[in-house]
């Protein structure tokens, strides 16, 4: 497996999202669990280890993420509507100062064409922060569906912002446990959620939703996120 550099989250290491996403191809469970234990490298040649249990990706002897069945445990919110999810976003903090500004899915120096764009902010009176995101013709297949790779992408940085809204101290997702119920159309409006579900130390844990345009969830996941030391 290769994760190209297009894909990034901090500049030199693979998008968290990106990288789960692209393990739980490999695992029949509807729910997967991907647990990340080093920064995943970009542009290199990485292997795929695979038992009746799990897929482990390899960098040479480091181990890099491991995917393995996941069961989702998971209370929604209520959730904000396209107005409410449109004016959150031009809340997002990321704008004004971002620790990994070139991230594929929540950086804010990425094209539109060429990144995600999703910059979910606060909705006002309530913990949850929320963004739009009308997938670009690029992320589908041949159908015009989403490629679930991406969804899990979606479903990745809104989780940080969650639980640190002004992300005053970058975080690295350590594990994501994600289902895909539906994929929607690429060009249709998606509602990106994310609220927090606790603090443990250095470990935050945060709850992440895609809402398609019929109201229906097509995509939750609950993930933990890593406060890097200064």
């Amino acid at each position: 497996m290769i994760l190209p550099s297009r894909f990034n989250g901090p500049k030199d290491s693979a998008n968290g999202g990106y990288t789960c996403g692209c393990l739980s191809h490999l695992l029949s469970s509807q729910c997967v669990e991907v647990t990340l234990r080093v920064p995943p490298p970009l542009d290199n040649e990485l292997d795929l280890k695979s038992t009746k249990e799990s897929t482990e990706l390899l960098d040479g002897e480091t181990l890099v993420a491991q995917a393995k069945p996941g069961e989702l445990d998971l209370e929604l919110p209520e959730i904000p509507n396209w107005d409410q999810v449109v004016e959150a976003s031009t809340h997002y903090s990321g704008h004004q100062d971002h620790p990994f500004p070139t991230c594929f899915v929540c950086g804010p120096e990425r094209a539109p064409e060429d990144g995600l764009n999703i910059f979910a902010g606060p909705v006002e009176g309530t913990d949850i922060v929320a963004a739009p995101w009308i997938p670009h013709p690029s992320l589908g297949d041949e159908d015009g569906l989403v490629k679930e790779e991406f969804l899990w992408c979606a479903l990745d940085c809104p989780g940080a912002f969650a639980v640190d809204q002004k992300m005053q101290t970058p975080m690295v997702l350590g594990r994501l446990t994600a289902q895909v119920f539906s994929r929607p159309k690429t060009g249709e409006k998606i509602r990106v959620i994310g609220w927090p579900l606790g603090t443990e130390r250095r470990k935050s844990f945060a709850g992440t939703a895609l809402v398609d345009s019929q109201g229906k969830v097509c995509a939750a996941g609950r993930a933990v996120w890593i406060s890097l030391k200064p």
